[in-house]
């Protein structure tokens, strides 16, 4: 599949709202590869999703889905946090546990295939990656840790999507107690030195430098998340955009999930980070009535304002002209580059 695209470029699944078809089908429709995010949709929603982008475009897309196990905290520290954020002129809501349908989208997406599924916060077993391959799908696997793109490849893996700790978003680690921290330039040249995969680079990709630096890393393709946000094709809210529009310093915290994620620091993270309960997805649905009343009324202070290490450097235009953009800027610094070094 990576070898097939036009353009080196991915569009990232943004959860939560951000992805949706036509973003998706932009990003394909100009010669890249777009993606749709699963996350917090049921299957019925993903399914209507899937076939929106077909309306759309005849290229290739891709669907992301969550593969995670949840974490759990003490009910009694979970009302405590409830408690504590109910100061923020909304109803929180109720504490509960689940697995994002992760199994019934699994068989809908083997019922139904497309091109490429990916995985995010785990990797399935090697037999599930055998089924998607039999039914015509690619299988990439989100990792942070080069112990993760071993499991990956051990599985069948087709190929290996690097979030360094810039990406903002949640950590596509398997295991959030201890949620991988490097670097993509470094993550690049440890996963590629661990496992003979394909590499997808993502995290902090804002510019063709950006793309053109990673490629020379030795990725086939860079994903690009935060840069699709301001698009007016994404779902993006009006605040969010703005945040991102401005120079403004990113964090990674719990304090809206349960689960570590990179965003714009605000008053919520720096009030609530300390008391985060460990537990996912219990505190996002804890939290997920005041991130609503944040959008509806446009405060930034309250909202998961996720956000990679490079947001400001992003602009506001078509997502299509935004990834051919991207794509001649890395041919131009891959061009000065080869001058560069080739002067003996």
């Amino acid at each position: 599949m990576l070898d097939a695209l036009e353009l080196p470029i991915v569009g990232a699944p943004l959860g939560g709202g951000a992805s949706n078809p036509a973003l998706a089908a932009a990003v394909s429709e100009a010669g890249g590869l777009g993606f749709l995010a699963s996350s917090y949709k049921t299957p019925d929603a993903m399914a209507a999703d899937i076939a929106a982008v077909r309306g759309l475009t005849g290229r290739p897309f891709g669907v992301n889905v969550f593969a995670f196990t949840p974490t759990e905290a003490p009910p009694e520290q979970l009302e405590a946090y409830r408690r504590e954020v109910a100061v923020h002129g909304a109803e929180p809501g109720v504490p509960s546990t689940d697995d994002d349908f992760y199994a019934e989208k699994v068989e809908r997406l083997l019922a139904d295939p497309v091109p490429v599924v990916s995985f995010t916060f785990g990797c399935p077993p090697a037999d599930a990656v055998e089924r998607f391959k039999r039914a015509g799908s690619a299988v990439w696997v989100t990792v942070t840790v080069p112990d993760e793109a071993r499991a990956a490849a051990a599985a069948g893996a087709d190929a290996v999507v690097v979030q360094g700790v810039e990406a903002g978003g949640h950590r596509g680690s398997f295991a959030d107690d201890a949620p991988g921290d490097i670097g993509l330039l470094a993550l690049l040249q440890l996963v590629s030195a661990a496992v003979d995969v394909p590499m997808v680079a993502s995290g902090g990709i804002a510019t063709g430098a950006g793309i053109a630096a990673v490629l020379a890393a030795g990725a086939s393709a860079a994903q690009i998340g935060t840069a699709l946000m301001r698009c007016p094709e994404a779902g993006t809210s009006e605040v969010h955009r703005d945040a991102l529009a401005r120079p403004g310093r990113t964090a990674l915290t719990r304090a809206f999930t349960g689960r570590t994620a990179r965003g714009i620091a605000n008053a919520f993270m720096r009030e609530h980070e300390p008391h985060a309960p460990h537990a996912y997805p219990a505190v996002h649905h804890v939290t997920s009535p005041i991130r609503a009343h944040a959008r509806t009324t446009g405060d930034p202070e309250l909202l998961n304002l996720w956000a990679g290490q490079a947001h400001e450097l992003i602009a506001d235009e078509p997502a299509g002209e935004l990834v051919r953009r991207l794509h001649d800027e890395a041919v131009g610094a891959i061009a000065k580059l080869l001058r560069r070094v080739d002067r003996g």
